[in-house]
């Protein structure tokens, strides 16, 4: 496996180390950052290959670096993974709405977290499925790009956003439901996530436009796109 980068914003010393070491011993190259501003010198300077960011630290929080990098074309795809506590679900759900790919709420375990990277690197940095145009009506895929677009405009969509378009598209006409979407998207099932899928489809369907209905909820089961 490719020796990714893997930055580590986090403002209390023994948890940043011990994820570092967790991924250390797992291949990755590690760099840590104890607040905001650190956390921007680092990433413009390192430009890592994904950065696991906390939301409550001092001087600048997570959500404001957040909101940095997504206005610098340098940095606004760099893939973003929240260190949440319990009871911040607003934040959470607010930095979904910026860009972020994923959260992980403490306490994590470390092989949760690990799992959960390397299935964002793998859709992010996929080895399959390239130079195919797949079309749905007014919606065009193009996997070899990872670009999609609506009546010839382009959308601007994170990777996440992305694979979950081309998830539903591939299996049109079938009920997909959030677990197997967790599975075939984020790469893992855990109970209590359910509202991940959520969130996304709500952003995914903002960013289609007058293509929205393509996606139809199947209340209690999951989501199907329109044959």
């Amino acid at each position: 496996m490719k020796s990714y980068k893997i930055l580590i914003v986090e403002d209390e010393k023994d948890i940043a180390d011990l994820i570092a070491y967790h991924f250390q011993n797992a291949g990755f190259t590690t760099y840590i950052a104890n607040n905001g501003d650190s956390a921007l010198h680092y990433i413009r300077k390192v430009f890592p290959d994904l950065v696991m960011l906390d939301i409550m630290m001092p001087k600048i929080d997570g959500i404001e670096v957040i909101k940095i990098l997504k206005k610098d074309t340098k940095t606004r795809d760099i893939p973003i993974v929240l260190l949440t506590a319990k009871g911040e679900e607003i934040d959470r759900v607010l930095g979904f709405e910026l860009g972020a790919e994923d959260y992980v709420v403490k306490p994590f375990s470390p092989r949760e977290l690990i799992l959960r990277v390397k299935a964002i690197l793998k859709r992010i940095h996929p080895e399959s499925d390239q130079g195919k145009i797949i079309s749905a009506g007014k919606i065009i895929i193009d996997t070899d790009s990872h670009s999609v677009t609506v009546d010839d405009i382009p959308l601007d969509l994170t990777p996440t956003e992305f694979n979950l378009l081309l998830y539903l598209v591939k299996e049109r006409g079938k009920v997909l439901s959030r677990d197997k979407l967790l599975d075939l998207v984020w790469g893992y099932q855990f109970d209590g996530y359910a509202r991940t899928v959520d969130t996304h489809i709500r952003r995914l369907r903002i960013k289609l436009g007058d293509q929205e209905d393509s996606i139809e909820t199947i209340w209690g089961i999951g989501y199907r796109f329109k044959e």
